[in-house]
């Protein structure tokens, strides 16, 4: 039988004391370099305090509620046909989501620094636009259009 998978208990970051802040630091870095991670979400947090004069985790809290998916589809095998079974996402899969898909959609533009792309991105995602809300949108319209076999989930 398979092992439990172990939760692990995230700190807070230093700056704005909180696990999400904590959790997106850890999703932007890459290859362990967790400094460069934090300057560059730091540097994002003081681009959006900047361009919208509103606190900036309240536009990174609205901005991953907005991107946040309700529901999947997951592939399902049923006598040698594969249908997408539409599910409802968890909580903490949700959050993970949200994050990926902001950090995808900034890293896929080109030609600024990193910083201003995440805070474009974020804010076009607190107003219910940009790439990552699309996404969500796309993965909610699959959903519906496979309710049909919304029977199949396990």
């Amino acid at each position: 039988m398979r092992q439990k998978k172990t939760k692990r208990n995230i700190p807070p970051d230093p700056v704005y004391n909180n696990v999400t802040v904590a959790k997106f630091i850890n999703q932007v870095m890459r290859r362990g370099k967790k400094t460069i991670a934090r300057k560059i979400v730091y540097q994002t947090f003081d681009i959006i305090k900047e361009k919208t004069q509103k606190d900036s985790l309240e536009i990174f809290d609205l901005a991953l509620r907005n991107a946040a998916p309700f529901l999947e589809v997951k592939p399902r095998r049923i006598g040698g046909a594969t249908y997408q079974v539409p599910r409802e996402v968890r909580g903490e899969r949700r959050l993970t989501l949200a994050m990926r898909w902001i950090i995808q959609a900034s890293k896929s533009k080109k030609g600024r620094p990193m910083s201003e792309k995440l805070a474009e991105e974020l804010i076009a995602a607190s107003n219910n636009t940009g790439a990552a809300v699309k996404k969500k949108t796309n993965m909610h319209r699959m959903a519906e259009a496979n309710r049909a076999f919304a029977h199949f989930a396990w």
